[in-house]
This record gives structure tokens, sequence and C-alpha cells, in this order.
């Protein structure tokens, strides 16, 4: 007994100890982040999966003293995937919270409303996968966590393209797109590389967001017989034209390019081997050259809570990107010593950054210098079983050749 109580003893100061020194190490006011994100809504499930990788990196710097000795702070509300909805957010985040500094919420689409708050105030903007935000704006202060490169229209489909030109002479396109700012960005991008590679667009039309029925589109496409088609599309169309694809019975040589979803545990489950011989863009996945110093660690830490957070179990589309766009913020503001906007971006345009991303640098655009975008084919998937997509066989990147962990299945038809 006299044992036990001495035990207790030691460990209950040895804890008190350790608090104290976590309470001198973080002293003063939070360092407070403030951001919206898409909690609910068509970008709910990437976005609440990106906000646990958030968490995670907040939990990381406080256990680890803090930010400039001070803890940090996520302050966050619900965009509901609605922009309409993201200037207010940022007015209320800025003028009533007064938050330190703020980061983009997730997509496109949610980052542009944000951009003219953003730049009345002067702030640092980290967006998180956005595309080409900055195009129209040229904001001195935004910056993406993505890589997508000096060209980020084409960046989502040149491998696309790339891949298409190896297999097929003078191939005929059809280029599809939701009318929302990604897809109509993507799908500029996709008839610029047709016009490079010297490939004859028989189709090139958007359909509205609200759109269900995918099968007319579908079969219109169909009607022009192209070789290739391009899908820029957001998830709840992407499942809806991956259905209506299969339904119907069209096989193009190659089909994807461009669509938001597929990436997603969720959509893989739904979907299952109706995406067999699909190939679609992705930004990272646990292939051997891809595992970043640092990347394996927060993927386990994600995958071990994902279920109980009830987000993507397996986080490989959001979860580096969004532990990196915070860990990019923290590098900037420890190397100034300061939350001063002006010398935290003036850092982030000069420098080199490691993050579980691995190496990367940004330049013209607030962009990646270069680009790091990959095309994905779906392979051999049988079910609906998540624990088949934890293997790199079922999802194989074919483009880059520097991230190329296998060989496309040519044409689609094969792999079905």
């Amino acid at each position: 007994m006299p044992i036990r109580l001495r035990r207790r003893e030691f460990v209950v100061g040895s804890t008190l100890t350790a608090l104290a020194g976590s309470a001198l190490a973080q002293s003063g006011q939070p360092i407070r982040i403030g951001f919206s994100m898409a909690q609910t809504g068509g970008l709910g499930p990437n976005g609440k999966s990106a906000l646990l990788a958030q968490k995670i990196w907040e939990e990381d710097v406080n256990a680890k003293g803090g930010l400039l000795g001070r803890p940090v702070r996520l302050v966050y509300y619900d965009d509901q995937s609605n922009p309409s909805t993201v200037p207010g957010i940022y007015t209320k985040l800025l003028d009533v919270d007064k938050v330190d500094l703020i980061v983009g919420g997730y997509g496109t689409a949610m980052l542009a409303p944000a951009m003219p708050v953003v730049m009345q105030k002067g702030k640092v903007f980290i967006g998180l996968l956005g595309l080409a935000v900055n195009s129209e704006f040229n904001y001195p202060k935004y910056f993406v966590m993505m890589g997508s490169g000096p060209d980020p229209k084409t960046a989502f489909t040149k491998g696309f393209f790339e891949i298409a030109m190896a297999q097929t002479p003078k191939p005929t396109v059809a280029i599809v797109a939701a009318d929302q700012e990604f897809s109509k960005n993507a799908s500029d991008g996709a008839r610029d590389n047709a016009k490079k590679y010297g490939v004859r667009v028989v189709y090139d039309r958007s359909y509205p967001p609200t759109t269900t029925d995918f099968a007319p589109i579908v079969r219109a496409i169909q009607a022009t017989n192209p070789d290739l088609v391009v899908v820029c599309s957001y998830p709840p169309d992407s499942v809806g034209i991956v259905r209506a694809v299969n339904e119907i019975g069209f096989k193009p040589k190659l089909i994807g390019g461009a669509m938001v979803g597929p990436q997603n545990a969720s959509m893989k489950t739904a979907l299952g081997p109706l995406l067999n011989g699909w190939i679609n863009y992705d930004l990272w996945l646990p292939v051997p050259k891809m595992m970043f110093p640092g990347v394996e660690d927060l993927m386990k830490k994600y995958q071990a809570r994902a279920a109980a957070e009830g987000v993507d179990p397996l986080g490989h589309y959001m979860a580096p990107h969004a532990y990196s766009q915070m860990q990019l913020l923290q590098q900037a503001v420890e190397a100034t010593k300061s939350l001063d906007d002006n010398k935290i971006a003036d850092y982030i345009r000069s420098h080199t950054f490691k993050t579980v991303l691995g190496e990367f640098k940004y330049g013209k655009g607030g962009e990646w210098a270069e680009s790091r975008v990959l095309q994905v084919q779906f392979q051999n998937v049988k079910g609906n079983g998540i624990e088949q997509f934890k293997d790199p066989g079922t999802q194989v990147v074919v483009n880059p050749s520097d991230y190329e962990s296998g060989k496309v299945i040519y044409p689609y038809e094969r792999a079905k």
C-alpha cells in the first residue's frame, strides 16, 4: 500500500510539473486562426475530413508549446457549401471575433467569394485546394495549398491528355463541366490542352449545378462518338455521371480528368467497380514515391480518429493538404516571429517549405512553382469494401512519371 501511494504521488507530481511547464511555455492570449469550412452540403464530406486534420495540427502544435509561446485556437464556421455564406463568415471572423490570422476554406467556389473581404482587410490568405482563384484578383498575399503549379487551369487535365496522346493518334474529345467556379476553370484548361495537343473538340457544354439526371447528357456526348471524355464536376454530379455512363454502356477510350468526389472514400465505396477504368486527378496517395517525412504519422493519427469523427476513413485527399496548409502558416509565423500579414506574405513568397507534402515553394499568383497533379486510374476494384482502397493497386498513379505507381489500362473498356 505505501508503494502504491508513493507511485501515485510521483505520477501526480510529474503531471503537475509537466502542466506547469506547458503553462510557462504557452503564456498570454491564444493565437486565433479563423476560417470557413464546408461541414454540410455537397462539399461537406471533404470539408469535414480537412477539419479533422487541422484539429490534429492544432493539438500537435499546442503539445509542443504553441506558436510564438502562445497556445493556438482554431475558430471556424460551416459555410454549408454555399458561396453566399462565405463573405459574411470572414467579415464576422475579422470584425467581430477579431481573429489574429485567417486561412481559406475548402474549394474554389468557397475561396473566390472570400477574396474581396480578405483584400480589403489586407490579410494573408492560404486557400485549401482552390483552382486558379487568384487569376483575376492578382492579390499578392494569396497562396494555395495545392500543387496545380504555374499554369493551374491546364494542370488538372494535362496528364490526361498526355496519356491519351501516347495511346491514340489524333483523338477527338468531349468536354462537359458543371457551371461552377472550379469546373469552369478546369474546362478552360481542358480546351487549352486540346488545342496544344491538336485534339479536335466534338462536344463542349456545361450543365447547371442543380442537375440530377445525367443520362440525357451522357447520351448526347455518346452521339458525338468521342475518343476522350473530360469531365469537370463537383461531388454530387460526379456520382451521377459515373452511374449514367455505366448504365448506358458508354465506352470511350479514356474518360475522367477533373472530377471532384472520387477521391473521397464515401464515393469510392458507393460506386465500387463502376469506377474501374476511370482516370481522374488526385493530389496525394500512399504510393511509395509520395511517403514524405511526417505524412505516415499524420495518416495514422487521422485514421485512428476518423470513425469517431464521422469523416472519410482514409483521408488521402484532404488530410495531408489541410495539415500542410497549417504547417505553412506555422513555419512563416515562426520564421518571422510575427503575426504581421505583410511579413508573413513576404516570407512565404521567398522561401521553400517542408511539410507532410514534401518540399515546395511558391511562384506567380500564389501557386506552387512546380505542378504536382496526379492522374490516377481505378483498377481491379471489386465490390464496395473500404479496405481495398488502402491497396495502391486499386488506385494506380499513371501520370506524372515522377510519382508513377503502375501502368495505364487502355482503352477504358479493358479495365471494366
